[in-house]
């Protein structure tokens, strides 16, 4: 009787245990609660679908709008070049935009000023920065925004919670300088990450940094298809595959081919290059490697201080860093994520280096074949 009353009182603890642990998190948290509806109607929609769920895949993806594109690249900004700290005003709209993220497939987007990553935020350590954010009227969701390089509750997550059509507004100061992360922070968090809602703060030390020749913003997404990612039409994300971290896509960028042929980034032999990188996940962590370069540089994590001479260096999710090298020879150099299955998802970028051949450095004195090679 003893142990059957012991086995009846786990397994009531047990079943409380469980009901706690399957609640989100982050709907627990006070300052989250605005969003909670906004969840529960996202919740119910799905309810209501479930009755389609008999209907075979190809009639839930939406057939490929005619000439769909890929979202615009994102705005770098340039070097700050000032010696005292300032007031700077940053206006940022959350919306909704479809867009092409691989060849015959089409995804519904949630951007900041309509690229992914959003644009780059840059600033000077000490200046004081008036962040304003609306979110368009056919904004599905409530959004906000949390920036790694903020000082208070949630980066500012708690004061920007924004229902769609409304605008919030806060200030903070710039006291840390480095490369962070800005991304959504309403429930569910890797959700909105997975729709492209990242981007880059950028907060320069008084001084700034050495000058370079080329700047260039890139930043590592995955993304997760509620459909086979091999079928045509316009997806939307799907909270299993995330949950499990099982990708469909690893992009730079937004999508696949974001930084290939024309769209690749450009430099001419004997230039210096500077590339912001940052890791959006929500769950992947990148190993950040260009073919065929060596960085003479790398701020690891945005540090302030560097490391030399690296060939990959590890980018956590919500992570980011500064890396620099000088070009010495003409060609094509690939950027990739060194968990090199991911290149099979998308994460591949190309750097054209146009200039002089240089065979003090490089040369080929017997070439094997025109394969491709190089990883």
């Amino acid at each position: 009787m003893f142990r059957a009353c012991i086995f009846e009182r786990f397994g009531e603890l047990l079943m409380s245990f469980l009901r706690a642990a399957v609640l989100p998190a982050a709907l627990c948290m006070p300052w989250y609660a605005t969003c909670a509806l906004a969840q529960e109607v996202l919740k119910t929609d799905t309810t209501a679908a479930s009755s389609s769920a008999l209907v075979a895949n190809e009639a839930q993806v939406p057939d490929l709008p005619a000439n769909l594109e890929r979202l615009p690249a994102p705005s770098i900004a340039p070097p700050v070049n000032r010696k005292k700290p300032a007031t700077v005003h940053v206006e940022l709209e959350v919306r909704p935009v479809t867009g092409l993220l691989s060849e015959g497939i089409g995804y519904h987007y949630w951007t900041y000023n309509g690229t992914v990553p959003g644009p780059m935020i840059r600033v000077r350590q000490r200046d004081t920065v008036e962040l304003t954010l609306h979110n368009a009227p056919d904004s599905p969701v409530t959004h906000s925004i949390d920036s790694h390089g903020v000082l208070g509750p949630g980066g500012g997550g708690k004061v920007t919670q924004t229902p769609p059509g409304a605008t919030s507004i806060f200030q903070f100061k710039a006291m840390r300088p480095g490369i962070f992360i800005y991304h959504c922070a309403t429930p569910m968090i890797p959700y909105h990450l997975s729709h492209g809602m990242y981007g880059l703060m950028v907060v320069e030390p008084p001084g700034g940094w050495p000058k370079v020749d080329r700047e260039f913003y890139v930043m590592q997404g995955d993304i997760y298809l509620k459909e086979d990612p091999a079928q045509s039409g316009v997806h939307e994300a799907a909270v299993d595959k995330m949950v499990r971290e099982t990708p469909d896509f690893v992009v730079f960028n937004g999508s696949v081919g974001s930084l290939a042929k024309d769209r690749a980034l450009k430099a001419k032999v004997g230039e210096t290059v500077r590339i912001f990188f940052g890791n959006a996940g929500p769950n992947a962590v990148s190993s950040f490697h260009v073919i065929g370069e060596i960085f003479d540089k790398v701020h690891p994590e945005g540090a302030s201080e560097t490391l030399s001479n690296v060939q990959s260096t590890l980018v956590p999710a919500g992570g980011a860093t500064m890396v620099e090298f000088k070009t010495e020879v003409p060609g094509t150099y690939i950027l990739v994520d060194h968990s090199l299955g991911r290149l099979q998802k998308g994460a591949a970028g190309f750097l054209d280096v146009e200039g002089a051949a240089n065979p003090r450095v490089f040369k080929s004195i017997r070439a094997g074949s025109q394969a491709s090679g190089g990883h």
